[in-house]
Formats: structure tokens, sequence, C-alpha cells
């Protein structure tokens, strides 16, 4: 029993030195609204260097936001899933930020109202705004700036 309580309060206090560890990131993707300190700490840890990527479209595919084709001669299927190369952790991180901004900033929630206006199933809108969201997120780590709401339309 004591052993396991000593474990306990080991990894207890490895996550309290994790937790001031991640306050201490200074990113610009803290200035979107709705992205705590440990969504920004995820989003960084799994993005690494924004340098690898060259294009939104390619942090897009790594976040596994983006839709597999389906295709065989001239038959293109109008039903596609969301590949499943890249990290799952990511997506994961930025499917909650989307539901956090959304709640945070007019913006993207007049754009996820937008979506289900035109019909589109509810996970489907989290996936548009959540690529809105990485494209957003990319600009920013690329020019080290501060999001700006009015920026974005």
């Amino acid at each position: 029993m004591k052993q396991t309580i000593s474990i306990i309060q080991f990894l207890q206090n490895q996550i309290d030195e994790l937790d001031k560890r991640i306050k201490e990131i200074d990113t610009p993707i803290l200035s979107i609204p709705g992205i705590s300190f440990k969504l920004a700490g995820t989003i960084i840890a799994e993005i690494g260097d924004i340098s690898k990527f060259d294009s939104p479209a390619k942090l897009l595919t790594f976040a596994r936001l983006d839709p597999s084709i389906y295709q065989s001669g001239k038959f293109f299927s109008t039903h596609s899933v969301m590949v499943k190369c890249g990290s799952k952790y990511l997506r994961f991180a930025l499917i909650n930020a989307t539901r956090m901004v959304c709640m945070n900033d007019s913006t993207f929630n007049n754009f996820k109202d937008k979506k289900l206006s035109e019909g589109k199933h509810y996970r489907v809108t989290l996936g548009h705004v959540a690529k809105k969201l990485v494209r957003v997120i990319y600009y920013l780590l690329k020019t080290n700036s501060k999001y700006e709401s009015s920026k974005v339309a």
C-alpha cells in the first residue's frame, strides 16, 4: 500500500511540474479565444517546428483533417472518410479546440452556424471549422503574430 501511495505521489509531482512548464509557453496560439494552455501545449508539441510544413494543406494532412479520395476510373465516391496517417493526438486537440473557439469567438461561431444552415452534420461542420482553425494557427505560427478576429473572415 505504501509503495502504491508513493508511486501516486511521484506521478502527481510529475504532472504538477509539467503543468508549470506548459503555463510558461509563449506562443501566438494562446491569443486565439478559447484555446487554453493545455490545448496550446498539445498542439505545439504535436506540430513541432512549423517550418517543416510548406503550406496549411500539409499541416491539415498531418492533423488527419484531410478527406480521403476514393475513385476508380470515372467513378468518384460521394462519401469519403478522413485520412488515417498523421497525428491522432493533434486531431483530437484541434477538434476540442474548435469547440472551445466556437464558443468564444464570433467569427468561428458564425462560420459554424453557416455550415450548419447549409445542412451539414455537426461533426462535418466541426471538421470544416477545424480546417479554418488550422489555417489560422499555421499563419500565426509562421508570422509569429497575435490573433485578430477582424482579419479572419
